[in-house]
């Protein structure tokens, strides 16, 4: 039995925040019925067309659910989603700024259906302020929160290539969940769950707030090289590139001794502690890379291993694919689609009492019909079609 069998979650979402929060309930067992505009979906459907004609993002996110697609605009298929609302456990959405609200469907209404319904929202900004009604994208809460200043190079800032702010709220919002349904057990009530992209994203970057704390200078941007400790980084070899990293007076000591084969080096002046290294960061490298220019990228990890200095492969994404280490905890598995079997790994977190569900990703209104004759509309159905409502 999975933690959440027998929830019913109902969610009106698209592209990754909403939908990644809810693929983590399908997989602690809950039922989720994703609701989808007709002919459109999701508009991650049609990010791209890598997953033998299924989008990327689309595959990760939506494994486990059902798609009903039905037109909320219309009343016939408005009062249909209400009908269901006595039943549903948990509503997920992450509709533009007031859109909840203007088809009844805010937290204030929904418990009218359901005292004890848990209602998580999710938007860019969060209700009030001067910012409450702006549309908010991944890379424009990136830059809020200040993650685009602080990443890059001294030359040019980047976004983060993953979607980390939709990610983020998905994390906050799935967990928040959690919480909430034990508050219900505790305590009988449900809750109004409300997660903020920018706030989530500003949890994440409070390091660098404090590291830039009373106007302090922030964090230098170095591309793959941590701004604060030092070594710390991609460092070349004759072959090729080793990336590693020191924590402690211990490391820095045991690298010059193992790795660097340099001992003077520990108490020296410029580089005898980790402020001092920082502040001498390129001298630092050259001397590193001046030691590896002679020895292959496998003796540098060699030496590494042998001074217990935390070390790891730059890899490609074909090599990730490949990666021994989930090859040899058995992480892959294979899940359903419209095309045919896909690959997927299981979710992170490994419970020894059972694995998590790992269903069909849903086509677009693939169960629509089967949900409307659960609920009692099986004499709407031809009705709906003709009016497009489906």
């Amino acid at each position: 039995m999975l933690p959440l069998e027998g929830k019913l979650v109902l969610s009106i979402e698209q592209a990754i925040a909403a939908p990644f929060c809810t693929r983590q309930l399908a997989d602690l067992g809950a039922r989720v019925i994703k609701i989808e505009r007709p002919e459109v979906g999701d508009l991650a459907r049609g990010y791209d067309k890598r997953v033998d004609g299924i989008a990327s993002h689309f595959v990760w996110v939506n494994r486990s659910k059902e798609s009903l697609a039905i037109d909320l605009k219309d009343p016939d298929g408005l009062e249909f989603i209400k009908t269901i609302l006595p039943k549903v456990d948990i509503f997920v959405q992450n509709l533009a700024f007031g859109a909840s609200k203007r088809l009844g469907l805010d937290y204030e209404n929904l418990k009218k259906y359901n005292p004890k319904i848990i209602v998580c929202d999710i938007s860019g900004y969060g209700e009030g302020g001067n910012y409450g009604h702006k549309k908010a994208y991944d890379l424009l809460i990136q830059s809020e929160s200040g993650l685009v200043s602080i990443t890059g190079t001294q030359d040019e800032c980047v976004k983060v290539p993953i979607s980390i702010a939709d990610i983020s709220a998905g994390m906050y919002a799935y967990s928040s969940i959690l919480q909430a349904l034990l508050y219900l057990e505790k305590t009988g009530k449900g809750s109004r769950v409300e997660i903020s992209m920018l706030e989530c994203m500003a949890e994440w970057m409070n390091y660098p707030l404090y590291y830039t704390y009373k106007n302090a200078t922030p964090p230098e941007r170095k591309g793959a090289f941590h701004a604060s400790i030092t070594p710390y980084g991609p460092y070349k070899a004759k072959d090729g590139v080793v990336m590693f990293g020191l924590q402690n007076p211990r490391e820095w000591e045991s690298f010059c001794k193992i790795v660097l084969q340099d001992e003077s080096l520990i108490e020296h002046e410029d580089f005898k502690n980790n402020t001092l290294r920082t502040k001498n960061a390129s001298k630092v490298k050259e001397i590193i890379e001046d030691a590896f220019k002679n020895l292959s990228a496998k003796e540098v990890v060699d030496r590494l291993d042998e001074a217990k200095i935390a070390n790891g492969n730059v890899n490609e994404l074909n090599q990730v694919w490949e990666h021994p280490q989930l090859k040899a905890r058995n992480r892959w598995r294979e899940v359903d689609s419209e095309v045919g079997k896909i690959p997927a790994l299981l979710p992170p977190a490994t419970n020894n009492n059972y694995e998590a569900r790992m269903d069909k990703i849903p086509a677009l209104g693939e169960h629509t019909e089967s949900i409307l004759k659960e609920f009692g509309f099986s004499d709407k159905i031809n009705l709906f079609k003709e009016k497009k409502i489906i």
